[in-house]
């Protein structure tokens, strides 16, 4: 249930969703899309951007964890290719099975349990071999490789286990010109086929995040996996926004001022006075802070503005440190603001309003955390802005 005396919302428009898997899709016109939901869909709501995914064109639909993609199927997504990733043993693989869940495959260990998860279930598991072909994270390394793939084509025969997808992710797709991301693709494409000489018939095979689905056309496959870019947020800000790439930011942080007072010049504001007002001013309290996902790397110095607020029509920084529950604006001497007028701390930016791009540049840090740490006590609204009112 919304709580919906909250002085603050996450806005999540659904129609920017389908909006930006379709473009999505265009930027990979051979390969189906994927669209990863993961983390709560990047704190956007697992579901309802699931679905909003699936009526832009997605076929697939992915999540780390088994909780997620469980979640998925118990909200009625029975249509869909799902696929999960990452466990630790003892993971309810024989629910996902049962579930119809593609499991993928990152170890010896993975691929036994889920041949036990298929025999318990009576069903054929669908599975896909992750290969670490040089990110040094999840995935079989070539040795681990060499040893499975008679253990696949056992359980094959045995009816266990069925191997229908072969993938892999870069280290550097949001730098494309890296070598490291032709080297990868090298790789990929030798243990392609590796494991189709072996006997191997393979559905799908998968490379493309967000940033390779946009710039690396060579690694778009049968199948792309675009996460933060499902959402409308750029994965490679370097080389160009949102609109560079035909996406539409779906999430609007926004709240209402829960306080606004006039001061004296050289007030000290917040924990450790790190910022004192220049004059007489009239300050603004916005009720978010870090327990809400309000990065306090954003927070605001004498020297240097913190995270950009929208307030008025104007854009300004936070005036000292980001607390727990809240942070503090220098509304400005003129200030006309008044306790319950809305703030927008990020959104599309198209109206000159700052974005998660901009907060993620003051905090030191990516567009992907800014949104996925929004905390669970922020309401989600989900609205639609291709459905009249």
């Amino acid at each position: 249930m919304v709580a919906v005396s909250y002085p603050a919302r996450a806005v999540v428009d659904l129609a920017a969703v389908r909006a930006n898997v379709r473009s999505l899709a265009a930027h990979a016109p051979t390969a189906q899309v994927m669209a990863v939901v993961k983390a709560d869909g990047y704190g956007h709501g697992l579901v309802p951007t699931a679905t909003a995914a699936l009526a832009g064109g997605a076929t697939w639909l992915g999540a780390a964890q088994v909780d997620e993609v469980l979640a998925l199927r118990r909200a009625g997504i029975a249509d869909a290719r799902i696929l999960t990733w990452l466990y630790a043993p003892g993971a309810a693989l024989r629910e996902a099975v049962e579930a119809d869940i593609d499991v993928s495959v990152s170890a010896p260990w993975a691929l036994a349990e889920l041949a036990a998860a298929a025999r318990a279930s009576g069903r054929t598991a669908r599975a896909h071999l992750k290969v670490d072909t040089g990110l040094g994270r999840n995935g079989l390394t070539p040795g681990d490789l060499a040893d499975v793939l008679p253990e696949v084509l056992r359980l094959r025969a045995e009816g266990a286990v069925e191997v229908v997808g072969l993938w892999s992710h870069f280290a550097f797709a949001d730098e494309p010109e890296h070598p490291t991301v032709k080297l990868q693709a090298e790789v990929f494409a030798e243990t392609l086929e590796t494991v189709e000489r072996a006997g191997v018939t393979l559905e799908v095979r998968h490379l493309a995040n967000s940033a390779a689905t946009l710039t690396t056309p060579a690694a778009h496959y049968d199948l792309v996996r675009p996460g933060i870019a499902v959402y409308g947020l750029s994965p490679v800000p370097q080389l160009g926004g949102p609109d560079d790439f035909g996406l539409v930011p779906a999430m609007t942080l926004e709240a209402e001022l829960a306080n606004v007072k006039r001061v004296p010049a050289g007030q000290g504001v917040s924990y450790a006075h790190q910022y004192e007002t220049p004059q007489d001013t009239v300050l603004g309290l916005v009720p978010l802070g870090y327990a809400d996902g309000i990065p306090r790397h954003a927070s605001g110095t004498q020297e240097r503005p913190g995270g950009p607020v929208r307030v008025g029509g104007r854009t300004l920084g936070v005036a000292g440190r980001v607390c727990m529950d809240q942070v503090v604006l220098d509304l400005g001497p003129g200030a006309t603001e008044q306790a319950g007028d809305r703030v927008e701390l990020f959104g599309t930016g198209r109206d000159g309003g700052p974005t998660a791009e901009d907060w993620a540049r003051v905090a030191g840090t990516i567009s992907y955390e800014i949104v996925t740490r929004v905390g669970a006590r922020v309401p989600r609204v989900h609205v639609d802005s291709e459905v009249p009112a």
